[in-house]
């Protein structure tokens, strides 16, 4: 124990703080991966939170709540497709209009729903390594989700660098007018992309809705979305460096709020606005560096595909 924090807690902790906004960075990563900006990552979270969270209570089901949390957010993120690769509509402004969308609409859908308790969900039964010290709490104690979001950061980073579909999603994000040249359907990788985007995101709200908090309260994710944006720019479109990104900034939100329970001397509002103002600065940091990220940044990013071009 240290000053009253227990640092194997912390650690476990901070892995299952960590996985609703990895979930949707991973995500947002491929979006941005394929040349889509997609702003509305706070809304597809919400959307996925509420409808994941009235699927499980009306089906008693978690696991059918976190296919219903992924639809959900699936859904909403193929109306944004709708604007941008059809309509062709800015991508800031629909993605801004997104969120905005996503918060009003769950917060209707969830009226009927405060104060109900969803299905519990059970840690991975791992048996005897589960009662190994120290690593068997931080390693072992933990939800499927938790193993999945890691996970998660191995597909991506695997299918991206080594498959032939990575390489011609990266190859639509940075250049769209040669991959549309050699014959890859632009628009169609695109939506695939934002739809995956958004099925992640879902699923990362509907994790704090039916396990992290777990429970309905409106703006439940309080601003995880553009937190999940922020770390893939941190992460310089990287996976890896998308893992440790949210870690890090799990770890803070966990960090103070052992400190508030060990009554730290420090002011609850300094601590609570913590994670946000450490993730504002290491996003200054970075783009200071004479944009060491935004060299890393796909090249057409933000970019609508004109096929008539």
């Amino acid at each position: 124990m240290f000053g009253g924090i227990d640092p194997t807690l912390l650690i476990a902790s901070l892995m299952v703080a960590s996985v609703p906004i990895l979930l949707a960075a991973v995500g947002e990563l491929v979006v941005e991966k394929a040349g889509v900006l997609n702003l509305g990552v706070e809304g597809m979270m919400i959307m996925g939170a509420i409808c994941g969270f009235i699927t499980a209570v009306e089906t008693g089901s978690p696991a059918l709540g976190f296919v219903g949390g992924a639809v959900g957010g699936a859904v909403l993120s193929l109306l944004f497709a709708v604007l941008t690769q059809v309509l062709q509509a800015n991508q800031v402004a629909s993605g801004l209009a997104l969120t905005l969308f996503g918060l009003g609409l769950s917060s209707l859908l969830g009226q009927g729903y405060v104060g109900i308790k969803p299905p519990l969900s059970k840690p991975v039964p791992f048996g005897p390594l589960a009662d190994i010290p120290v690593l068997g709490r931080i390693f072992f104690s933990h939800d499927a989700f938790v193993y999945m979001s890691v996970l998660s950061v191995v597909g991506v980073w695997a299918v991206l660098k080594y498959t032939r579909l990575g390489l011609i999603l990266r190859a639509v994000g940075e250049n769209h007018d040669a991959a549309h040249a050699l014959g890859y359907k632009v628009r169609r990788i695109r939506v695939l992309a934002i739809l995956f985007g958004g099925a992640m995101a879902g699923l990362g709200g509907a994790y704090l809705s039916l396990i992290r908090v777990p429970q309905w309260v409106d703006g439940i994710t309080a601003g995880a979305g553009w937190i999940a944006l922020a770390i893939v720019v941190f992460a310089a479109w990287q996976p890896w460096r998308a893992l440790l990104g949210a870690w890090l900034f799990g770890g803070i939100s966990v960090l103070q709020l052992n400190l508030q329970a060990a009554q730290a001397g420090i002011p609850v509002e300094y601590l609570s606005m913590s994670p946000y103002l450490i993730t504002i600065l290491v996003l200054v940091i970075m783009s200071s560096r004479r944009g060491r990220a935004a060299l890393s940044a796909p090249a057409c990013l933000g970019q609508n595909f004109h096929a008539a071009r």
